[in-house]
Formats: C-alpha cells, structure tokens, sequence
C-alpha cells in the first residue's frame, strides 16, 4: 500500500444518497451546474500524496503526478488556450503514457472564486473552454457501458485511416494555476479501493438556463445518447488522496476509462474544501479531457 505514514486530512466528500430521485441528471450552464441527485457530506481520510508522490502511478493506481510547464500565460483567455494548449496536451499525453495518438477533446477552467460574472445568459450554450464552479461529488465522467463506444466514434471521426487501436485511456489533464495552498484541491480514489461494480448514471444536460421543480425530470428527448458520467454511493473503503500545494508547473493525470482493465482503470475523483491551511487561496484550475489510443 502507497503512503504509509502520511499527513491525513479528515474532510467531507459528497456521495450520492441511495434514497433519493430515480432519475439522475447534471445539468449545466453558464457558471452553474445543478444534479438532481441527492448528495449529502460523509466525514472521509484525505491523505496528503504530496511527500511521496513518486509511489503513485498511473498503472497502479489510476493517477500520476508529472512536472509539465505550459506557454500559456492566462488560463482564462480562451484563444490562447486554444491556440497552445492542446498541443501540449496532447505531447505531454504521448511522452507520459507511450500512446501514439491523442484525441484532445474540450477542456473546463473550474474556480471557487466568484463566478457571478460567469453566470450570463447564452444561446447555444456548448459546455467547453467556459468557467464553471469546482465538481464537488465523487464521480467519474464517464461510465463502462460508453467508453468503448466512445473512444471507437472519436478514432474513426478523427482518424479515418489510421490502423487501428489495441487499447485506449479516457483521462483528465488537469492543472491548478491559482497559488497555493487552494481552498478547494482535488482528491481521488484510489482505483483497488472501488469495487468495480460501483457507479450510478447521471446524465449530463447542457442548456442555456437551469430548468426549475419538476421540469428537472421532464423526459428529454434521446437521453441515452447524452454524455453520462458515473457518480458514486458511499463506502468506508475508499481511499482518498491529494497533493497539497500544487502549482502551475505541474498536471494530475487520471484516467476515467482505461480499456486495459488488468491495470489501474477508473479513478472517482471529487473536489473537497481542505481545512489544513488557514492561508488558503481560492483554486483556479485547468482541466482537458482527452483519448490516447494506442495503435
């Protein structure tokens, strides 16, 4: 077991209630997204990583430390985003797991900063390269039943002639560019401490405006094809982890989906409001989602 002897953190992490709404949906617009699940705070362990974050490994453990340095100079200024930050990713992707191609998908800078400026009325609301508050739930973005079908539409979209693909990871690149300490880091699960069986759909809606009562669970037409993330219930053998103190020259790698299940392939992940430091600052963070197939 990684990190014997490290600095705990007892913290509250957010878990689906299992008596609440059938239906479980996420909806998201500008500066605000809205579950309509049922989450309530359990009192878990957080341990801090960060002493000895070279024992944690991607194939181990579902998520991995790396030293990475970024061009960009604001994370807010979308086109400067999009004009240098998907290469890196997707460089850093091939030299940091060995695969040959990466589909970079959207990315989402997330702050728990104000965000009333960022909760704006949109047509066409597209739920990429916008600001939106922390992901405070334990979750996966994706779930077993989709990744293949998933990975499989995007290779050959994007990739029409290439020679196929042996084994692909669904990831988060993600990246904090506020100072620390942050008031709200990211915690994982450590993949062998979920059963594999764990996990409840919940479909991510994106709109313009956050419906309100029961127009929440008002059928939506072709639901099933929606983006679908997986949210978890509570169990007392999860085992949380963060790096304390994370800057901007350096990424948290963890897979959502790794199609080679004989190693590390799922990590639920949530943020948490981390008590330990009374100077904390409010995150600002950076996070890309992408497919590494390897051919």
């Amino acid at each position: 077991m990684a990190g014997a002897g490290a600095r705990e953190v007892e913290a509250d992490i957010n878990y689906l209630l299992p008596n609440g709404p059938k239906i479980n949906r996420r909806f998201a617009a500008p500066g605000i997204e809205v579950n309509t699940g049922k989450y309530a705070p359990y009192r878990m362990t957080v341990r801090d990583a960060r002493p000895m974050a070279s024992e944690f490994t991607l194939d181990r453990h579902g998520f991995q430390l790396f030293p990475h340095r970024s061009a960009v100079g604001d994370f807010f200024d979308n086109e400067q985003v999009g004009a240098i930050y998907p290469t890196e990713v997707s460089d850093a992707i091939k030299q940091f797991t060995g695969a040959s191609f990466v589909a970079v998908m959207g990315w989402m800078v997330r702050t728990s900063d104000d965000l009333s400026k960022y909760k704006r009325q949109t047509a066409g609301y597209a739920h990429q390269g916008g600001v939106q508050p922390p992901a405070g739930e334990a979750h996966v973005d994706t779930i077993p039943e989709k990744a293949l079908p998933q990975a499989q539409a995007l290779y050959k979209r994007l990739r029409p002639d290439g020679p196929g693909f042996r084994r692909f990871i669904y990831s988060s690149f993600w990246r904090t560019f506020s100072e620390p300490p942050q008031d709200w880091p990211l915690a994982v699960c450590e993949w062998s401490s979920v059963r594999a069986d764990e996990g409840v759909p919940n479909v991510l809606v994106i709109c313009d405006k956050i419906p309100e009562g029961e127009a929440l669970f008002a059928p939506i037409p072709e639901e099933e094809s929606k983006p679908t993330a997986a949210i978890f219930h509570h169990s007392p053998n999860h085992r949380w982890w963060y790096f304390s103190g994370m800057d901007r020259d350096e990424v948290l790698l963890l897979k959502f989906h790794d199609s080679d299940q004989s190693r590390a392939w799922r990590v639920p992940h949530t943020a948490f409001h981390d008590p330990s430091f009374a100077n904390a600052k409010a995150r600002a963070s950076i996070e890309v989602r992408s497919v590494a197939f390897f051919e």
